[in-house]
Formats: C-alpha cells, sequence, structure tokens
C-alpha cells in the first residue's frame, strides 16, 4: 500500500481514534480527524500536530480514501447513517466493540453476530467494512513506545484487509488476516475478556500477541 491515499478517523477526537491518526500522520500519512464538533476536531488535531487535519466526521468521511471509525458502540449506528452517503465505494474500517455499561466485563455481542456485520449491513454492499484495532490499549497507543500487540484485521475482500493489516504496520503495531468478517465476533468478545483480565490481575492494558513464526511476516 503507498502513502497516497487520504485516512479520514471518525470519531477522532476520542481516545482510540486520536491514537490512530497521531501514529499514522506521524508514519508520513495524510490523516484527517473527524468530529460531530468541526471545532473540537480542529483543536485536536493541532493539539497532536504532525500535519493533521480537523473536519466534521461528514466532511471528514467524505474526504477520506479509507475511513477508520472509531465511535462507542452506543454511537455506532448514528454515525454509520451519518457517513454513508459520504463512504459509498470505500474502505471502512470499523472498530467498534459492543461493550454495554455496566457489564463491560461480559461478552455482549449482537444480534447481527458482531459490531463488524452490523456496520456492514447499515452502510450496505457498496461499502467495503473492514474490522480492527478492538485490542488495543488506547492509552499505549497514545505514546511513542512499542506496545508489543498484535491486531487482528478481519473482512471479506482480502485486498481491503490486507490494505488495513498495511494500516496497522504504520501505526507500529503488527497487523494479521483474521479471516472472514463474521470472525470479527472474536476479537470484539476478547475485549470483554481483556477488561476483566486487567481488572483481575491489576494489569496495565493487556493485548493479544500471536505466538510461532509466521510466515511471510517474521521471515
Amino acid at each position: 500500500m503507498t502513502n497516497d491515499g487520504v485516512i479520514a478517523v471518525v470519531g477522532g477526537t476520542g481516545k482510540l481514534g486520536a491514537a490512530i491518526a497521531r501514529r499514522l500522520a506521524k508514519a508520513g500519512r495524510t490523516v484527517l480527524i473527524g468530529s460531530r464538533s468541526t471545532e473540537n476536531a480542529q483543536r485536536v488535531a493541532h493539539q497532536l500536530g504532525f500535519g493533521l487535519t480537523g473536519l466534521s466526521n461528514a466532511d471528514a468521511a467524505q474526504a477520506g480514501d479509507i475511513v477508520i471509525v472509531t465511535v462507542p458502540f452506543a454511537a455506532q449506528d448514528a454515525t454509520l447513517a451519518d457517513i454513508k452517503p459520504f463512504v459509498q465505494g470505500k474502505i471502512v474500517v470499523d472498530t467498534t466493540v459492543p461493550l454495554l455499561p455496566p457489564k463491560v466485563m461480559r461478552v455482549q455481542l449482537p444480534e447481527e453476530g458482531s459490531a463488524a456485520v452490523r456496520a456492514q449491513n447499515a452502510l450496505g454492499q457498496e461499502v467495503t467494512v473492514v474490522s480492527g484495532f478492538h485490542n488495543v490499549a488506547a492509552h499505549k497507543l497514545a505514546t511513542d513506545q512499542d506496545i508489543g500487540c498484535d491486531v487482528l484485521v478481519f473482512g471479506d475482500d482480502k485486498g481491503a484487509r490486507s490494505a488495513v493489516v498495511e494500516l496497522a504496520n504504520q501505526a507500529g503495531l503488527r497487523g494479521i488476516h483474521g479471516g472472514a468478517l463474521v470472525n470479527s465476533a472474536a476479537a470484539e468478545a476478547m475485549t470483554s475478556l481483556l477488561i476483566f483480565i486487567n481488572k483481575t490481575y491489576q494489569v496495565d492494558g493487556a493485548g493479544i500477541m500471536i505466538t510461532g513464526k509466521l510466515v511471510g511476516i517474521d521471515d
């Protein structure tokens, strides 16, 4: 994947969105931060630096070649409806984890099977939905440290999946193909398990690493 495409991070003023945007911008990508408030997006973009630009969610989605959605599950439906007219024919990366407070340590997948499939249904078949970045601690991603965390990437289009794997790599993580979009349920569910592990064992942001030598990655 080249560095020519524009990346739009919808919900980019949140912790995960801002961290992803900053890492990709620092790696040389052109990145737009979207928010419900253009002023808030501009403020966060200025604070983060690295040439980031702040726009409304809709304007960012319209200008982006790849659109990364980083909003809480409660805001997923409204956000997808907001950007739907502007993402037709594009890759949309959905990072949504179906956490339902207060029981966030329990797996509570939606009736569609996963938040990613829910996103695909909402956006329609002209949009290529890929999911990823579910199990990365946002507060660690916001730093320059080597997190030592893998990003499982799911999608029915292998080419689109590969593009998002490369984005994860550019963000200083290790992107790994996780198969079809329906498989996103595994990573989404794992987030609740990681939250439980964090609390039980007082871990500062547990993540996932795939063991063994991966041919084509670790060669």
